[in-house]
């Protein structure tokens, strides 16, 4: 059974670090994003849709009250990407929701490109 792969990824826009730190085991998942320093923030939990059922992607908020929608949606995005049940930590200061939201998209996309090139 191999290890569990793990993946960091750093980025800085408008003078803000952010970072993204991936681990990946058998059968699940975990994103923490994080602005600045690595911190734990409102988590999500998704598990992928299943094929022959239509529908949308199941997921919920298991801590936190702050950026509820961008962990919901990364969590989603995260579980269908990678086929497994999916655990997003999504920390940040700053209050322009959407902005944010796109920062760590990109993250989490180049951490799943770099994932795929270990391969």
């Amino acid at each position: 059974m191999p290890d569990a792969e793990i993946v960091r990824e750093t980025a800085k826009e408008d003078g803000k670090v952010f970072s993204a730190l991936y681990l990946e085991l058998r059968n699940a998942c975990i994103l923490f994003l994080s602005e600045g320093a690595d911190s734990l923030g409102t988590v999500s939990i998704s598990i992928p849709m299943r094929r022959r059922i239509r529908g949308p992607s199941t997921s919920s908020i298991l801590l936190g009250d702050r950026n509820v929608v961008v962990a919901r949606l990364l969590a989603e995005r995260l579980s269908n990407m990678a086929g497994k049940v999916a655990l997003v930590s999504v920390f940040t200061k700053t209050a322009d929701e959407m902005s944010v939201a796109q920062t760590f998209l990109r993250l989490m996309e180049r951490v799943m490109a770099k994932k795929e090139e270990r391969r």
